[in-house]
């Protein structure tokens, strides 16, 4: 599921994931499990979902606005 979930990191960098009912873990242990083998962030967790971001760092196909910072 890992390479699976890697792959369609590296070609989408956005992908949504959903965990069973029946599952063992919740939405957010998948999630955090999922991120940390894949190295992606967890953006989102509702429910039985989960949205899970990791920039493609040769064709990035999101580009973020940075932030302004004011002090």
């Amino acid at each position: 599921i890992y390479k699976q979930a890697s792959d369609a990191l590296k070609a989408r960098e956005l992908i949504k994931g959903k965990v069973l009912e029946t599952c063992e873990f919740s939405s957010r242990e998948a999630a955090d499990i999922i991120a940390e083998k894949t190295g992606a962030d967890v953006v989102q967790v509702i429910g039985y979902k989960f949205v899970l971001y990791k920039r493609n760092p040769d064709e990035p196909k999101i580009i973020l606005p940075k932030a302004n910072k004011k002090v």
